[in-house]
């Protein structure tokens, strides 16, 4: 659904994504790097309200930028090779690449699959995971606002991990308590409230709180507590909440 907000986000970064190309036709420095495609570039493009967003040369957001910069750092750890991986929306080109080197089992999967061009993609309903513990990693951005029921999503989630495996989630967030839509609200009301036509709620730091009561112990990494020359050198946003399964006691 295109409205005038997003028609005016798409027609910023346009603009400044031809400013850029400009800077780098006159030679002007390279010195900001993408950890996602490992390029030195001139500067981040702009999308909405954040003048650092993507990245001119693969289009990586801040929050793809964060999680390529946390696994640099072994900050994040990816599986063992024998792992599995459930890679949901996977729209980020860099974590598909990464996530599919990493291990055997790599599956990469959305409610409509023919939305990506990621090969071997499946259809997978998160109100209905139907795997148990099959999974050492569950990747999601930007997912779990457009769930019906995130407190039933998170149990799922939870059943379909190992014990001792890992959810890295990343929401969209604002500072106030999270939000649930209404029934019924319209398509333009959850833009205004929300931010977005088809997001059902807005999170907020307590989205921690909702993690936990599905059982997960929880660990915050923002991208503001690394250290401030890398946050704007790398144009590093946004959060991860690392949701760990705790491992089978006895």
């Amino acid at each position: 659904m295109i409205t005038a907000h997003r028609a005016l986000k798409a027609a910023g970064k346009y603009v400044s994504r031809g400013i850029l190309a400009a800077k780098a036709a006159l030679g002007v420095r390279a010195g900001r790097h993408c950890t996602a495609c490992g390029r030195d570039v001139v500067g981040f493009f702009r999308y909405g309200d954040c003048a650092d967003w993507g990245c001119p040369a693969c289009q990586a957001s801040p929050r793809e930028r964060l999680v390529n910069y946390l696994i640099d750092g072994a900050i994040l750890t990816l599986p063992a090779e024998d792992g599995a991986i459930l890679h949901m929306a996977p729209g980020e080109a860099s974590l598909v690449t990464r996530f599919r080197t990493a291990v055997c089992d790599y599956v990469p999967a959305d409610l409509d699959p023919s939305r990506y061009a990621v090969a071997g993609m499946h259809r997978i309903d998160l109100m209905d995971i139907d795997e148990r513990g099959r999974f050492d990693l569950f990747y999601a951005s930007h997912v779990m606002e457009h769930v019906p029921d995130d407190a039933h999503v998170l149990r799922e989630i939870f059943a379909a991990l190992n014990p001792g495996g890992e959810a890295w989630l990343i929401v969209p967030l604002w500072d106030k308590p999270t939000e649930d839509g209404r029934p019924g609200m319209s398509a333009r009301e959850r833009e205004k409230r929300f931010g977005q036509w088809d997001h059902v709620r807005q999170y907020g730091p307590d989205f921690a709180d909702r993690i936990r009561a599905a059982g997960f112990d929880v660990e915050v990494l923002r991208a503001s507590d690394q250290p401030a020359s890398e946050v704007i050198r790398l144009g590093l946003g946004e959060m991860v909440f690392r949701a760990r399964k705790p491992l089978a006691r006895g």
